[in-house]
């Protein structure tokens, strides 16, 4: 059959049109049947050479000719004038689409673009600031922080340098080493003001470079609770030194000086709440379906270096016999790869609640979650996940589940619990959801 192929498209022939131009008939170029001489006019001038096919037309020959070796050989036609109809066209087509700059599979990859491509179920993870309530995108995040708290220095210095302190110093061993160090400070003095050598700091001591210095904020902090900088001489030596002297005023602040050490030692991390993003959708048929941005899947460069640690271990146990709790193991770590999980709750009625959760969030929070868009979050309801299995253990996280990166849930209302309300002969509303939701009620696309 191979041979046969070749031999036609040996006899075929192709001339390309250039800019402008339509292709030349295809009978005259095209044809495969045997050319018969015929005698040439006394009149008639010696015929032009033929102009050779294009390296565009043998390609898309060759192409045309590789697709049909590569068909699933059904049953072949009744002639072999069909056969040869049948690659005639397939060449046509070919060579037309070279003419056009554009190949066949290039005209099936842009088809999609053409109709457009599928609207994300949300448009990014969104956290909400504490200090300004203002909603932010995650990649905005911490530039916001940083300016809500640079404003806060005009209402409380002291208090938006702990933020500081606590909030952008990452390694949470260095904070707690560095702001113990500081109680000490501040508890000797208050304990003993009296004595000025407490009330002096040097700057270039070791424990106080180690602990302290490394800190973000730690300065601004100084500053706010009535320190200054002073360059004193060494006591027994020529030099001078850097210190960090509290100013004679704040001998009458002891109070203060004790409530700012509390402060510093209680303060936690300034963290924006995760956004939640609820929307509540009509019944739809597209409930299952989930178009997630980036924001779901990116990596930070700790979570690259966690996940390229796995995957060597993975290699590494390859060749092993694994059993099945190996196998598991092996799953969930694959699952903790994703931060955050897009949940949609359908309802019996067929409306369809959706939030952004953590994915190391506990499955009591999706309940809370659902008990606050009801009108009675008294109802008892279970949560059941594909293949109908129930959400029973509220305290496993969604990723211990596998409801990463996303997850269609179903609610069920309790029977008998349901049965009793219908028996008490009570009217009930048409749906079970707060009405301020149902006003703002979408259509999922």
């Amino acid at each position: 059959m191979r041979k046969f192929f070749q031999e036609i498209k040996a006899d075929l022939k192709f001339k390309t049109a250039g800019p402008g131009q339509k292709l030349s008939e295809p009978s005259r170029y095209c044809s495969v049947l045997p050319r018969v001489p015929k005698e040439k006019p006394k009149a008639e001038a010696a015929p032009k050479p033929r102009q050779g096919p294009t390296d565009e037309a043998q390609m898309a020959a060759a192409a045309a000719l590789a697709r049909m070796e590569l068909k699933p050989k059904g049953k072949l036609p009744s002639s072999q004038e069909a056969i040869k109809n049948q690659v005639r066209k397939e060449l046509m087509a070919e060579a037309a689409a070279s003419e056009k700059g554009l190949s066949a599979e290039k005209e099936d990859l842009a088809s999609p673009d053409k109709e457009g491509a599928a609207a994300p179920s949300v448009s990014g993870v969104y956290f909400i600031c504490p200090l300004t309530g203002a909603v932010v995108r995650k990649d905005k995040k911490e530039k916001h922080l940083r300016e809500a708290i640079q404003s806060y220095f005009s209402v409380d210095p002291v208090a938006a340098s702990i933020m500081e302190i606590h909030t952008f110093n990452k390694d949470r061993e260095k904070v707690r080493a560095g702001v113990e160090t500081m109680a000490k400070y501040l508890d000797n003095i208050y304990l003993h003001p009296e004595e000025e050598k407490y009330r002096k700091i040097k700057l270039q001591n070791k424990v106080f470079q180690e602990r302290i210095s490394c800190l973000e904020g730690i300065h601004r902090f100084f500053q706010a609770i009535g320190f200054e900088t002073k360059t004193l001489p060494v006591p027994g030596q020529e030099t001078t030194e850097e210190y960090y002297v509290l100013k004679e005023e704040m001998l009458t602040k002891l109070e203060d000086l004790k409530d700012y050490k509390e402060q510093l030692l209680s303060s936690e991390p300034v963290r924006a709440q995760l956004d939640r993003q609820l929307c509540l959708f009509k019944p739809s048929p597209e409930a299952a379906r989930f178009e997630l941005p980036n924001d779901f899947y990116n990596l930070t460069a700790e979570e690259i270096k966690r996940e390229q640690r796995l995957r060597t271990e993975a290699v590494e146990k390859a060749s092993m016999l694994r059993t099945r709790a190996m196998r598991e193991k092996e799953e969930q770590r694959e699952m903790r790869k994703y931060n955050y999980t897009l949940v949609r709750v359908r309802f019996p009625d067929g409306y369809i609640l959706q939030g952004t959760f953590y994915a190391r969030e506990s499955v009591s929070t999706l309940y809370n979650f659902v008990r606050e868009a009801l009108r009675d979050d008294w109802l008892p309801f279970e949560l059941l996940g594909p293949g109908g299995l129930k959400l029973t253990d509220e305290n496993l996280a969604f990723n211990e589940c596998g409801l990463v990166p996303s997850a269609l849930l179903t609610l069920a209302w309790d029977a008998a619990v349901m049965a009793d309300i219908e028996a008490a002969g009570e009217e009930q509303p048409a749906s079970p959801l707060k009405p301020e939701l149902l006003s703002r009620v979408q259509t999922l696309s």
